[in-house]
């Protein structure tokens, strides 16, 4: 009986003009000689020549929301931005030679009264990206950017308080630019033993900030340790 059922299903398809390629995926033979329809997700939108374009809004519409999606985790020690940092980021670019982080720091309280919270916006760039043989590694021999940190607390300013002459101090105590130099290793996990990650990458960076740059050039005493801090970090790709 199963099998004269799917011979009249058969034969309206053909009746009808459907394609064989068609049919094949849209009706499907399973265990028991069951005929079941191909389920479609309400909420998927495929690539049709015959989709509307209501269909082709609703695609860009999406699109648009993934790329909020962030595409890696990273944490960093150091580098002015809190004892410990951690966050989030996007890659982008024809070569995903951009990236843009979010992250969050904690400042133990040292000498002062009580730990701090950071946070910093990071802008990246990635020029290059050297293969390393045929193996698993590869090598940025470059990495560039700048970053705006600042420190949650109400003892920190953008502007000068009336406490103190105009133009007393030239620069916010909430607020510090840095810039940055450093290199990359990445290490691209196997396919079958991917759980958390695609790839993960150990970096350093050198950077400085606004404060301690016009320092270097007003003070020639300091040394490069006084106004250069170096940071170490990990980035978890996730897609």
């Amino acid at each position: 009986m199963k099998w004269f059922i799917f011979n009249i299903v058969l034969l309206a398809a053909f009746a009808t003009g459907v394609k064989a390629q068609t049919l094949r995926d849209t009706v499907y033979i399973v265990r028991h000689d069951t005929v079941y329809l191909n389920p479609v997700p309400a909420d998927s939108v495929y690539e049709s020549e015959n989709h509307s374009r209501y269909d082709r809004r609703i695609h860009r519409y999406r699109k648009r929301w993934y790329a909020l999606v962030p595409t890696y985790s990273k944490l960093q020690f150091a580098g002015n931005m809190g004892l410990l940092s951690i966050g989030t980021g996007w890659d982008y670019g024809k070569r995903n030679q951009w990236e843009t982080d979010l992250l969050f720091g904690y400042l133990p309280k040292f000498d002062s009264k009580r730990s701090k919270i950071t946070m910093t916006l990071k802008q990246n760039y990635i020029p290059w990206n050297l293969r390393l043989g045929e193996g698993p590694f590869s090598f940025e021999p470059l990495t560039t950017g700048l970053y705006f940190n600042t420190v949650f607390g109400d003892e920190f300013w953008v502007g000068e308080p009336d406490r103190y002459p105009s133009g007393y101090y030239g620069f916010s105590s909430k607020i510090r630019i840095h810039i940055f130099l450093g290199q990359r290793l990445t290490f691209d996990i196997p396919r079958t033993k991917r759980y958390m990650a695609r790839s993960i990458t150990f970096f350093y960076e050198l950077s400085s900030c606004d404060l301690y740059v016009v320092s270097a050039f007003t003070n020639r005493y300091l040394k490069p340790s006084d106004y250069l801090s170096l940071s170490f970090g990990l980035k978890m790709q996730l897609l």
